[in-house]
């Protein structure tokens, strides 16, 4: 890529946002969707096998605050569009896999890819949209990839249903579109440059202590429904890999429908009163999980989770309001390792706590959202430089 005064109209950074949020829906929402049914129907995973693997997925995001030794070498930009390189490479190669140590060795190389593009877009969106522009973009950002979702959960249920194919060449087609989609990207846009210099060291300021909080704890939370909440539709209701497929779509039509309204309205309400929504709700919602017996029930409370977990980028904008422009690269790599602490450890110890009581797993849950419900509660109005929370205020 190289800089240019010449830029086409659509050569800015917001369409750059905008494609790739696109190639994530494609990769990894496809991996995702198909993940349980395979692991159960081609290689025989039991739940602390699928503890094992999704533990395994996340320790490249624990390892993410790596993201800014490698900017000492890589330009934020090009390193973005390496790691969905990766991250289409291994989703196209997974089928080919069907055993516990195959399927962790693909997982990886997906999982690598995924948590450094999860990083370092983070980063490059705070830097380059402004704190006016921030909640509603991000807010848009999460609607297109949904209706990007939404199309391709539509193509995952015709590949599956109508033309029955079989779970590797459905992941080999996600994964080649993918990576089609990144080629035409790392050779469409000129470089683009941030407005302030990012340190390239690990910055950890007493001043953040309750943005790091709100990270670690929706790290944790965000497990018991990534890894769990699926494989109870399947293991409990007997959901076909069809019926994920159409879950998943119901799930992001709505997150297209209302994605940049939730934005807009965390611009307007502000970040304090939306996550004091939205952990209120999960509260409820895990609770339900933990003593529901009705597929359709079970089906809702998948719809709800998955949108209040929309308003979890009121976490990005309130840090986006208190931090110095120049410590949010290397933020955003200790914000990602933060939000995956618990992320290595939950799915493993849940997954054997699963096969003893899988209503506990969503009580954990529970009380994981009132901490962050409390949490949130120390959230200003007004967040800024110097006004970064209500209680334990740091210089």
């Amino acid at each position: 890529m190289k800089t240019t005064s010449h830029n086409k109209p659509w050569q800015t950074p917001q369409t750059f946002l905008i494609l790739i949020s696109i190639v994530v829906p494609i990769a990894f929402a496809s991996w995702q969707a198909l993940l349980n049914n395979f692991v159960i129907e081609k290689a025989a995973f039991t739940g602390a096998d699928i503890g094992i693997l999704q533990s395994v997925r996340e320790i490249p995001g624990f390892l993410a605050f790596t993201a800014v030794f490698m900017l000492l070498f890589i330009k934020e930009q090009k390193f973005i569009v390496l790691s969905l390189a990766m991250l289409a490479t291994g989703v196209a190669i997974t089928g080919f896999f069907p055993s516990f140590a195959g399927l962790l060795c693909t997982t990886l190389l997906m999982s690598v890819g995924f948590h450094y593009f999860e990083t370092l877009k983070q980063s490059l969106s705070l830097q380059w949209l402004s704190k006016d522009q921030a909640p509603e973009v991000l807010g848009k950002l999460i609607s297109v990839g949904a209706l990007a979702s939404l199309i391709t959960y539509a193509c995952l249920w015709v590949l599956l249903e109508q033309l029955a194919l079989d779970f590797k060449w459905v992941y080999l087609i996600a994964g080649t579109v993918s990576l089609c989609l990144v080629i035409f990207i790392w050779l469409g846009f000129p470089t683009f440059e941030a407005k302030t210099a990012q340190h390239k060291k690990l910055i950890l300021r007493k001043r953040y202590w309750l943005y790091y909080a709100l990270t670690f704890m929706s790290g944790a939370r965000r497990q018991i429904f990534t890894v769990f909440a699926g494989f109870l539709m399947v293991e409990k209701f007997g959901y076909s890999a069809a019926d994920i497929a159409l879950l998943f779509l119901i799930n992001h039509l709505f997150n297209w429908l209302f994605a940049k309204k939730i934005g807009q309205i965390i611009g307007k309400v502000g970040e304090r009163k939306a996550l004091i929504f939205e952990y209120i709700g999960l509260v409820l919602v895990f609770v339900s999980y933990a003593f529901v017996e009705s597929a359709q029930w079970a089906a809702g409370l998948y719809v709800i989770d998955h949108l209040f977990f929309a308003l979890a980028l009121a976490i990005k904008t309130y840090f986006q309001k208190i931090a110095d422009p120049a410590d949010i690269a290397s933020t955003a790599g200790v914000a990602f390792t933060i939000n995956h602490i618990a992320a290595v450890v939950i799915p493993v110890g849940f997954g054997l706590l699963w096969l003893v009581s899988p209503a506990s797993v969503f009580i954990a849950g529970a009380l994981m959202a009132g901490l962050s419900l409390i949490l949130a509660f120390n959230i200003p109005s007004q967040p800024e430089q110097g006004n970064e929370v209500i209680k334990l205020r740091w210089a």
